[in-house]
């Protein structure tokens, strides 16, 4: 590496550079997983839904609870890099990547749900074939797709200039990047229309990000079930996967930061900004949860009721409070002051959140399809080891594709930090000023001579 702006970097290029025994640890810890998972599927693939803990009325459980949180947390690339793209937030330059990886990592495994709940996995092209617009199923397909589109040239776009980059300085699979690079010089014509279309691309996929988890609301919302139909689905699901996508994002940082040495990077302020947007999430959830759990009560709606009493006092109590005590009681007590110790306690609030999502979407799901308004008796839900493999076994396939990544790709743009140097303390100067009066402004304001440095 002869190029000194490069040198200057060569931190993001040892993740690529070196593979140590950890990461074989680690790809074996995950393979075990997925093992799992792939055991678990090829008996229900095999003997049917009938081995799940899965039945009439609970007919979805873990397989959809998964797909609804996964899904949420892909909200962390979108909602975070590209609207602090187009904020033109300064921070945010050794962040984005990480968020645009989990986007579209984590919507391969969320779609994957799908099929996995399917006990006829092969009619699954009827929903494309024979689907109708009636359905919001249809809708989930045709958005998810779109999304995952989207995301995918939203995350392959900025990777251009770090892939020539590796391609003109790493040793190592100079023909992979070479072809990813698309011939790429960095010359001031190609870096006009990379920018250009990086800003078109933040801009589409905001509104389609919106659009995705409002229509996996409407999946419940638009059905009759207690404690479903409701309007404020659409809101409540978008600011959850909005708290769970920053959530996850933050724990991401912290282990890329500790195992990569990357602390010149990934400083204290990048943990307390997201820690702030964090406890802003959080207290837009405690609303809407509190307007929905308020409105229902007031209501006192007789099947409605059953459900909302079987989550405050009843047996699925436990799960409900955890939810509440993980996704608000936490995360505002480690939050509200991030002074110090910034780094540990915003992990520590995210690690809480992303597993108190996770109880925020099995608690919507599971006590409604328990307490129907058909008259079915009661239903009761457990998971069997099946459920619990496929669960493991989606967790470890979308690690694993993470770390794959960070193997192949600098999960750090370095295009992006080389150019955020370049802006200077000129150009933060002249920004500032396109704020304040001018001289002659400021003279007839007050009245009084222009003084001059």
């Amino acid at each position: 590496m002869s190029d000194p702006t490069v040198e200057r970097d060569a931190a993001l290029f040892a993740p690529l550079a070196r593979t140590g025994r950890g990461f074989y640890v680690t790809v074996a810890f995950l393979g075990l997983m997925i093992l799992w998972g792939a055991i678990a599927y090829w008996v229900q693939f095999d003997q049917g839904l009938g081995v799940t803990g899965l039945h009439q009325p609970v007919s979805w459980g873990f397989y959809v609870t998964n797909f609804v949180f996964f899904i949420g947390i892909s909200h962390a690339g979108t909602l975070i890099s590209a609207i602090l793209r187009l904020s033109k937030a300064e921070w945010r330059r050794p962040i984005t990547r990480m968020a645009e990886v989990i986007t579209v990592m984590v919507l391969f495994i969320g779609a994957s749900q799908i099929l996995v709940d399917l006990g006829r996995p092969d009619r699954f092209m009827n929903v494309i074939l024979y689907g109708r617009y009636q359905s919001p199923l249809l809708w989930d397909a045709t958005s998810i797709s779109a999304y995952l589109t989207a995301s995918t040239l939203y995350l392959y776009l900025p990777l251009i200039p770090d892939i020539a980059i590796l391609r003109d300085h790493l040793g190592k699979r100079r023909l992979l990047y070479s072809v990813l690079a698309l011939g790429w010089t960095g010359t001031e014509h190609q870096r006009k229309i990379l920018n250009r279309a990086i800003a078109i691309m933040a801009v589409l996929v905001i509104p389609i990000a919106v659009s995705v988890h409002t229509v996996v609301s409407f999946v419940f919302s638009m059905t009759i079930q207690p404690a479903w139909h409701s309007s404020i689905f659409g809101p409540y699901f978008v600011a959850g996967a909005i708290f769970s996508g920053i959530a996850a994002l933050i724990v991401a940082m912290a282990i890329i930061r500790r195992i990569h040495h990357l602390e010149a990077y990934l400083k204290p302020i990048h943990f307390r900004n997201l820690g702030y947007l964090l406890l802003v999430m959080t207290l837009l959830w405690f609303y809407l949860t509190f307007a929905e759990y308020l409105t229902g009560y007031y209501g006192n709606e007789p099947e409605e009721m059953k459900v909302f009493w079987s989550k405050f006092t009843g047996r699925f109590a436990p799960t409900f409070w955890a939810m509440v005590l993980f996704n608000f009681v936490i995360p505002m007590a480690l939050l509200v002051r991030l002074r110090r110790h910034a780094v540990g306690k915003t992990v520590a609030a995210s690690l809480f959140v992303v597993v108190g999502m996770w109880l925020e979407r099995f608690n919507i799901i599971i006590p409604t399809l328990s307490a129907p308004r058909i008259p079915f008796p009661a239903g009761q839900y457990w998971p069997t080891w099946i459920e619990w493999g496929e669960t493991a076994g989606s967790l470890g396939f979308f690690i694993l594709l993470y770390v794959l990544f960070v193997k192949l790709f600098p999960i750090i743009s370095i295009w992006e930090i080389q150019e955020g140097r370049e802006v200077g303390l000129k150009e933060v100067e002249e920004r500032l000023l396109t704020y304040l009066p001018d001289g002659a402004e400021s003279e007839r304001a007050h009245g009084r001579p222009k003084v001059t440095p």
